[in-house]
């Protein structure tokens, strides 16, 4: 029996439901599918919108876990939850990564609408718009090619609060900052200064670029850990994985370091402070849930984010 957890649920209002799942015993039968059962009688409370647990419990069941393994007697009582509208992470990632995508080259190539005139552009800011582009159309090709999701969906909401974050931090905040007359080519900020020198600029280009393929080496070798279509998970090593365990993160933070610092924007560092610290959160979370999960076999001396330190 399933039976909605706390208040009726509008998308399945004939709660509590015998399921009944032809052919198959509580050692095979599945979370998934008492899902697909739920969904097949209340078609617009789809499985990625139930959240299932044991009758009063909150812990939630995986959907491949057993019936048998997740406690349920026969007979037993199961609680569902309706988790709202969702949207795939897929979705949300090219929506986050198109706003700066857009919005950057239209500042760069219409000043007038965003500066009451003309923009004599100089090499910093040529380059910067380079790295920006390049950067995110990378990270749109990562999630169509490369990503492997270990969740289906989030809620819809959620699509607004990340995009918040890509569309005006690294994106309408730093196109403003950056590609104004203050970074211009006649400006005295940069003209006569090291903002200037072609040798200091593709320096640090160099050291973008390395920060960017190295953040695209360890994508790939996260993908190759991971079966498509499974949740299964294993210790990382290899290309910076031996000194931290989410060097994917510490190459993201320094190729934004490198913009911070070639430009000195205010809105390129405090974006880079606030991208940095919920990088160094989830870095954290997620180390120690390696820990946990592979004990003694994970290695002791490994970091989660920043090599040696932290």
């Amino acid at each position: 029996t399933v039976s909605a957890a706390g208040k009726p649920i509008s998308l399945a209002r004939g709660l509590p439901m015998v399921v009944e799942l032809s052919g198959k015993q509580l050692e095979n039968a599945t979370i998934a599918d008492v899902k697909s059962a739920i969904a097949e009688k209340y078609p617009r409370f789809y499985l990625e919108r139930q959240k299932i647990t044991l009758k009063d419990s909150k812990n939630v069941l995986a959907d491949d876990i057993t019936l048998k393994v997740a406690g349920v007697a026969e007979g037993g009582e199961l609680s569902v939850k309706d988790l709202g509208p969702q949207v795939s992470w897929k979705t949300v990632f090219l929506v986050e990564y198109a706003g700066p995508l857009f919005i950057h080259p239209v500042i760069y190539y219409f000043p007038k609408l965003f500066y009451g005139g003309p923009v004599q552009h100089s090499m910093l800011q040529r380059y910067v718009l380079a790295f920006v582009m390049l950067h995110f159309a990378k990270r749109e090709l990562e999630t169509l090619f490369v990503h492997r999701f270990s969740h289906a969906t989030m809620p819809f909401t959620n699509i607004f609060k990340n995009s918040a974050h890509y569309h005006l931090g690294s994106g309408l905040a730093l196109a403003y900052s950056i590609y104004s007359p203050v970074y211009g080519a006649a400006s005295p900020y940069i003209r006569g200064t090291v903002r200037n020198d072609p040798l200091y600029i593709q320096a640090a280009a160099a050291i973008w670029l390395f920060s960017e393929i190295s953040n695209l080496i360890t994508h790939i070798k996260l993908r190759a850990l991971r079966p498509a279509g499974s949740r299964k998970r294993a210790i990382p090593r290899g290309y910076g994985f031996n000194l931290v365990s989410f060097p994917n993160y510490f190459f993201e933070f320094l190729g934004w370091l490198v913009i911070a610092a070639l430009t000195g924007s205010y809105a390129a560092w405090i974006f880079l402070v606030i991208s940095t610290y919920q990088m160094y959160v989830w870095a954290i979370k997620k180390h120690r849930g390696y820990r946990k999960e592979f004990g003694s076999d994970y290695p002791r001396d490994r970091k989660a984010m920043f090599p040696f330190l932290a």
